[in-house]
């Protein structure tokens, strides 16, 4: 039940029908985000994303909240470093009001220049909310130091010096410069008929053109090399985040990947949370996760604990990853992380959100429609062997990078302690 449709200018309309569903999930995705940014501009991408919520010319701020509202609906958006999303979902009778009003405010907002100034002041609160929860600025501070020199360790948000700076004309030239058809794919997903989504989305869609030339986003380089970064922060816990090079999006390793991960710190029953938690206490929150981009990655180890047990955290982190490159993991403890995987996909499959998140990510990253059989085969087909030997050339501390905050006067975490 997955259509598509190109429109004349580029502009790519795909859809997911299931009957059954009450609901549908429509979104409008820009295949470019802070990538896209240099040092100057850090955050335009995402400031942009709050401001198409603040007028246009047929509705104001509070028009766009009130009618969504009378849906029931839910109206939002985010921003990634390789994509910005706007999405509503209502009931499936109301798609006709939502995909206009979705529309009117991603192709005519007005940008009125108090509701920029009063945003602006909405986004100086929310780096000065990242910066005050150090669980979130932790992870920020890892990849600004893991890419350090390439636009994937910008922060989404931006800094306040560059928020501050930004006009009203840098805004609206970015604006055309980056939402180009070319980039633009409208995905919906629920009950949905595909030839009403394309009636829908026609007319508004095929008049825009591209108006200028887009800067092309800065190519793939690998991470730096080995680094330690200790932040002094009067905290009653020392947060830690390790973490190395892993893979791009479409990697055909990216399934043993996933598994290597889950088996390490993917859930309550991963490596490290049995380690580090349930047999030593030392942390309330560990766990490892992956990002992976269209030609890199990263995967992450991260814990809070008390500063006198950092170090041992740290060490068995690092024991932990390298066991996975020279134990073969047992056929249990494999079959388990598979059926772990498989089990979320297939039950995010019963949310129109996730399903229409999926195929924009499918075409973003695939450039095709990934049947859910295919992903599940692919995990499937992992075994032993290509785990370790997945690890074994991810493991090799060349790109190991460290990042610690907290009390770390005195820590002893010097780069001969940071070994597999």
């Amino acid at each position: 039940m997955i259509n598509s449709t190109v429109l004349p200018n580029g502009v790519r309309l795909i859809s997911q029908r299931a009957e059954h569903m009450h609901t549908v999930s429509i979104g409008i995705w820009v295949a470019n985000g802070t990538r896209h940014e240099s040092t100057d501009n850090n955050g335009i991408a995402h400031f942009i994303e709050h401001l198409l919520f603040k007028g246009t010319k047929r509705r104001t701020a509070r028009q766009i909240s009130h009618e969504i509202d009378s849906m029931g609906g839910i109206l939002n958006a985010f921003t990634g470093h390789e994509y910005v999303c706007y999405y509503a979902k209502v009931l499936a009778s109301f798609l006709p009001r939502v995909a206009d009003l979705l529309t009117d405010i991603f192709l005519h907002s007005n940008f009125p220049a108090d509701e920029i100034e009063r945003e602006r002041k909405v986004v100086l609160q929310e780096i000065k909310m990242r910066d005050d929860a150090p669980e979130e600025c932790i992870h920020d501070r890892f990849h600004q130091s893991f890419w350090k020199g390439h636009p994937l360790g910008l922060s989404v948000l931006g800094s306040e010096e560059t928020i501050s700076r930004l006009s009203r004309n840098d805004i609206v030239t970015y604006k055309q410069n980056h939402y180009r058809p070319e980039d633009i794919i409208i995905s919906a997903a629920g009950n949905v008929n595909h030839a009403e989504l394309v009636t829908l989305m026609e007319e508004a869609f095929s008049g825009i053109s591209s108006r200028g030339v887009s800067a092309a986003p800065a190519g793939a380089v690998s991470p730096p090399g080995r680094g330690i970064n200790l932040m002094e922060r009067d905290l009653e816990q020392s947060l830690i985040c390790l973490g190395t090079r892993a893979l791009p999006q479409n990697h055909p390793d990216r399934y043993a990947l996933f598994l290597l991960n889950t088996i390490l710190g993917g859930g309550m029953s991963s490596r490290l949370f049995e380690e580090v938690r349930e047999k030593k206490g030392l942390a309330y929150s560990v766990y490892s996760y992956v990002i992976a981009h269209a030609d890199s990655g990263s995967l992450v180890v991260y814990a809070g604990t008390e500063q006198k047990h950092c170090g041992e955290v740290i060490d068995i982190a690092l024991r932990e990853m390298g066991r996975l490159k020279r134990e073969a993991v047992p056929a249990d403890e494999l079959d388990s992380a598979r059926e772990q995987l498989k089990g979320k996909i297939l039950m995010s499959l019963e949310s129109t959100d996730s399903l229409m998140t999926r195929l924009a990510r499918n075409e973003i990253y695939l450039q095709r429609y990934q049947p859910v059989e295919e992903v599940l085969a692919g995990f499937d087909a992992v075994g032993a062997d290509d785990i370790i030997t997945l690890a074994s050339e991810l493991f090799d501390g060349s790109k190991l990078n460290l990042e610690v905050m907290g009390k770390v006067a005195g820590l002893d975490v010097t780069g001969d302690r940071l070994v597999f």
